[in-house]
C-alpha cells in the first residue's frame, strides 16, 4: 500500500473506533503530541476548542461522546496527499442536554505522522450545534 492508502486506512480505523465509542482504540491512532481543533463558541458547544496531547485528545473524544447521541456519522469521501487526509461526510447528532438535532455536512482535515493522527481540524455548520446546545 502507498503512504496515502495507509493514512486513509488508519483514519478509517479511528472512525470505526469513534463509532464504537472506544476511546482507547481512538487514542491508539493518535500521536502523543496530537493537536485537535474544533471551531465554535466553547461557552456553548461543549467540545469546541483546542486540545493538545493525549490528555487533550481523551478529553475531546470523551466530551463529544458524552454530549451527543450519534445517529449518523457517515464519511463519504477520503482524499489523501502526502501527509494530509481530507474527509467529507454528513452527520446527524442530538445534543443530550437539550434533545435538539444537529444535521450538517462536515470536512475533516487531518495531518498524519508515522501512520497516526498528528493534527485534526473539524469543519461543520457550527451554527447548527450552537442552536442545538442553546
Amino acid at each position: 500500500m502507498s503512504l496515502q492508502e495507509d493514512n486513509i486506512a488508519a483514519t478509517q480505523q479511528l472512525f470505526a473506533a469513534f463509532g464504537a465509542g472506544d476511546i482507547p482504540a481512538i487514542l491508539s491512532h493518535c500521536n502523543d503530541d496530537i493537536r485537535i481543533e474544533f471551531y465554535g463558541p466553547d461557552d456553548i458547544i461543549p467540545y469546541a476548542g483546542m486540545y493538545d496531547g493525549m490528555d487533550g485528545a481523551r478529553t475531546f473524544f470523551e466530551t463529544v461522546l458524552s454530549s451527543v447521541d450519534i445517529h449518523v456519522f457517515d464519511p463519504l469521501e477520503f482524499l489523501s496527499d502526502k501527509d494530509k487526509v481530507i474527509v467529507t461526510g454528513v452527520l446527524h447528532l442530538t445534543a443530550k442536554s437539550t434533545g435538539r438535532d444537529i444535521k450538517s455536512d462536515f470536512v475533516h482535515v487531518i495531518t498524519m505522522r508515522d501512520g497516526k493522527w498528528l493534527k485534526f481540524r473539524d469543519f461543520m455548520d457550527t451554527n447548527q450545534a450552537v442552536k442545538a446546545f442553546s
